[in-house]
């Protein structure tokens, strides 16, 4: 009985494995074969913009600490750095870990890929990394003309890598989930010290 019990959950879980396989490949496929050459010109900027990004906004944040000699705002520079720094590190752990393949390997015949990419798919690092910024510059200055721009621009580059044909949904998600995350963490953890 107990061999039957483990075998159908092992059934039910490799079910819902290809199940969900299926539908991100398919909410991909959908997104991917929209490309235009001018879609593709607007969202290959959303994705080089990141590590232009990444640098720029705490590289402003402390310069302006500095020129105020404002020790806050420093601490928030520190936040920022602190959480684009976790979320590489957590999302290249990942990234080994798992060691999904990108979608135009896995599906040449279906996926066109219309930007380079690394090795691994499976978390995205691009949407990692922006959601990092943009919710660590929501926390540190929480005003709706600083959160607006910052996660629609987070939330542009993690479609722009399904759109690219570089990452799955899912890739985008736990990207998007995992900078968002360490962000927060950072911020709580940067408020606790300071208190």
């Amino acid at each position: 009985m107990q061999k039957i019990i483990y075998s159908f959950i092992l059934f039910i879980t490799f079910s819902n494995s290809i199940i969900a396989q299926n539908v991100d490949f398919k909410i991909l496929k959908d997104i991917n074969s929209s490309y235009t050459t001018t879609g593709g010109k607007i969202q290959s900027t959303f994705s080089n913009s990141v590590t232009p990004l990444m640098i720029t906004v705490p590289a402003s944040v402390l310069a302006y600490s500095l020129f105020r000699k404002d020790s806050v705002t420093r601490q928030k520079f520190y936040t920022i750095v602190s959480s684009e720094l976790f979320a590489g590190i957590i999302t290249t752990s990942i990234k080994f870990a798992v060691h999904r393949e990108r979608p135009f390997k896995t599906y040449p015949n279906d996926i066109i890929k219309y930007s380079t990419a690394g090795s691994l798919s499976f978390p995205s690092g691009h949407t990692s990394a922006a959601f990092s910024v943009a919710t660590s510059l929501s926390l540190a200055f929480p005003k709706w003309y600083v959160i607006a721009p910052s996660m629609l621009w987070a939330s542009t580059v993690g479609y722009s890598r399904m759109y690219l044909g570089v990452h799955y949904p899912s890739d985008v998600l736990v990207g998007a989930i995992i900078g968002a995350g360490t962000s927060y963490l950072c911020y709580k953890a940067n408020k606790w010290l300071h208190h």
